[in-house]
């Protein structure tokens, strides 16, 4: 496992290095030949700086004072995404030119014009930075996205629950305070009957949510029968997934971990640890079918799962809804079509069979806090139950 770990790492180093050495050559040949007086020392020391500030963070961060560890992971955050659009802009132009080259449809007086390089570098800047400011703006701007679903089943004395939904916060240094605010204002508004979590809350390192007492927002949410949680992958890829359950229970949030709890005799709620945890701590998650067992199905079961993998087990558990998110549909344009690929649902609503299948793009950002070809968003779900209580 190691020596492939090692391998791994080996090669997303190499393929990471390579793509900001080609971004940075490219620029400097605009740049250079366009400010004879820079100085190429200090515009790859610059560079790569840049291009390296989010790395030296995540492998040396515990050794920096907290503000500069900070300006360096939102800087190198932001490259992150500047990264994958200036690779794309600059690919394509590099194309043009091979293909001009055989094919020759760029005229002879547009190719020798001495300013072409700066006027092409600086529409790949302009581009990119559009792209940066439009996804930077539409990650802070979430929407309410709203479904209605239908449940042939009786709740008991319910005929409607009104639920709201929320994946993917990765609070952390980034994400920070003001962004919870923000969330848990959008839920009060909707006034929900149940607030669900559907995992990846914080971002592995819980420094920041204590630091900046966000537990705080946590006990401002409003919700008639209570708030609940599921761990996602991010709570245990920073090795302190307990203490996060720990401090958010204590802020009122209730985690469901592989059990489920009856709620107002009326309705069940289940939840999963996430797939993680087989990986960082060794444990084997419960098979759902044990984790339901005892279960009067007769009543409404809502599940939440982080990460909508193998629909076909809750469908033959005999749930009635699962609530998933961690694919952030992409987050980054075009990585939706991968993860469209990948899930069988990786964003918004699927019927299959009986179970109706809702998977968030997520209010938060992993990364760069930057969107684009999605919307970050708080989910609101209207529940009628139409079946007859016996």
């Amino acid at each position: 496992m190691n020596k492939v770990f090692i391998v791994a790492f080996g090669v997303i180093l190499l393929l990471f290095t390579s793509i900001n050495y080609y971004i940075g050559l490219r620029g400097w040949q605009t740049v250079g030949r366009s400010i004879p007086f820079l100085s190429k020392w200090f515009y790859w020391s610059v560079f790569w700086v840049l291009a390296t500030s989010y790395i030296m963070v995540r492998m040396w961060g515990r050794f920096l004072p907290e503000e500069i560890g900070r300006s360096l992971t939102l800087i190198g955050s932001y490259w992150m995404a500047a990264m994958l659009y200036f690779l794309v802009a600059i690919a394509l132009v590099d194309i043009v030119r091979v293909i001009n080259k055989r094919a020759g449809f760029i005229p002879q007086g547009v190719k020798q014009y001495p300013g072409l390089p700066l006027i092409a570098g600086l529409t790949v800047l302009a581009i990119v930075a559009g792209i940066m400011i439009y996804g930077a703006w539409n990650a802070q701007n979430p929407i309410v996205k709203h479904y209605d679903l239908t449940v042939n089943k009786a709740a008991g004395d319910l005929k409607e629950l009104h639920v709201i939904m929320a994946s993917d916060l990765h609070l952390g240094s980034i994400m920070n305070k003001g962004r919870l605010e923000k969330a848990v204002g959008m839920i009060n508004e909707l006034e929900p009957d149940v607030v669900l979590l559907a995992g990846d809350i914080i971002d592995e390192d819980i420094g920041p949510f204590i630091r900046q007492g966000m537990d705080e927002e946590f006990r401002r949410i409003k919700a008639k029968y209570g708030v609940y949680a599921v761990t996602g992958n991010h709570e245990y890829y920073g090795g302190h997934a307990d203490e996060i359950v720990r401090h958010l229970e204590q802020a009122g949030v209730q985690f469901l971990k592989d059990e489920y709890v009856k709620v107002v005799d009326s309705f069940y709620l289940v939840g999963r640890n996430d797939r993680a945890i087989e990986q960082t701590k060794k444990e084997k998650r419960k098979m759902l079918p044990d984790i339901m067992a005892g279960m009067d199905k007769s009543l409404p079961i809502i599940l939440m799962d982080h990460q909508p993998y193998n629909l076909g087990e809750a469908q033959n558990a005999g749930a009635d809804v699962q609530l998933s998110g961690h694919t952030h549909r992409g987050q980054l344009s075009p990585f939706q079509f991968i993860t469209d690929r990948i899930f069988e649902n990786d964003w918004g609503y699927l019927q299959k069979g009986k179970l109706h299948v809702i998977v968030s793009s997520g209010f938060g950002t992993w990364g760069p806090p930057i969107r684009t070809g999605n919307n970050p968003e708080v989910v609101d779900i209207r529940l009628r139950f139409t079946g007859v209580s016996p």
